[in-house]
């Protein structure tokens, strides 16, 4: 089993034992996932099965859009309501109080990434860090925060909920963090939904219960880059391993990465045409597993 599955993840999950699930509903080789989700998490998750994994560093980075809630007047050491109670104080703002402060983190802003995150330092990720007790200083990282829409309020739990759509590599966790330091009191993420990430939306996920073979995709549907037909003795070649004679290949290439495919239109793999070069060198080859 080959191919990508879109899950709504669950709560309650990492997303590495989710991906593992859907491997072995479908009785795949390997799985992999793009884009961790937090365990309190769900929403989407793409996951890779069989030789699809291997092609896991060649997805293009897209923008993403969560669905958030926030509680005010708490902080913890992992950002969310999961962690360790760190501080807690009285809150009494108003939803339009709440509204102005998040919409000031609109636009380019500098986030510092959280502790609790897969990001590594010194080949070790820092949430093992956190777990040790250790904490480091993080540099922090430009994010674009393309637009925020407030979509739930209860004032009396100091509870408020929104949507944002932002740039890869943003933590919603640091974000909501940044709005409670702002408003002076603190404030910990309570509930988070990722409702797009790599162009794919929720409404094209499946719960694990109801994942089946028919919800594989082909993995080049997910590689955005422009298609090269080769000869079947091309094909060959390339599939073993050879680079192709550029001049040869009945498509004009200009530097870049290409799917390659085979005269019947089977995806081969990718190839990559560098400045200067008569050749369209191998960049990773497709197999089954």
């Amino acid at each position: 089993m080959t191919g990508v599955v879109f899950l709504d993840k669950p709560q309650g999950m990492t997303s590495f034992v989710a991906a593992n699930r859907v491997k072995r509903i479908l009785g795949a080789k390997k799985s992999g996932h793009t884009g961790t989700l937090d365990p309190m998490a769900t929403g989407v998750l793409v996951v890779m099965l069989g030789g699809a994994t291997r092609f896991i560093d060649f997805l293009h980075t897209h923008d993403k859009a969560y669905e958030a809630t926030v509680r005010l007047g708490v902080t913890t050491d992992t950002l969310d309501i999961e962690g360790a109670v760190l501080t807690e104080c009285e809150a009494h703002f108003t939803a339009a109080e709440f509204e102005a402060a998040m919409l000031s983190f609109l636009g380019e802003i500098d986030q510092v990434p959280p502790m609790y995150s897969a990001i590594k330092k010194d080949g070790k990720k820092l949430y093992e860090l956190a777990r040790e007790g250790i904490e480091i200083e993080r540099e922090s990282r430009r994010v674009n925060i393309y637009s925020l829409e407030m979509t739930g309020a209860d004032e009396a739990k100091q509870e408020f909920s929104f949507r944002v759509k932002c740039s890869a590599g943003t933590y919603v966790r640091s974000l909501s963090s940044d709005i409670g330091e702002k408003l002076g009191c603190g404030a910990v993420l309570t509930a988070l939904r990722r409702v797009e990430a790599h162009g794919i939306g929720i409404d094209r996920c499946k719960a694990l219960e109801e994942i089946s073979e028919a919800d594989v995709v082909s993995l080049e549907t997910l590689l955005e880059y422009p298609s090269v037909t080769v000869t079947d003795a091309q094909a060959q070649r390339f599939s073993n391993g050879g680079a192709l004679d550029r001049k040869r290949i009945r498509t004009a290439l200009t530097a870049g990465i290409y799917k390659v495919l085979s005269p019947e239109g089977r995806f081969l793999g990718l190839g990559e045409v560098e400045e200067d070069s008569d050749q369209l060198k191998i960049k990773r080859i497709y197999s089954e597993t």
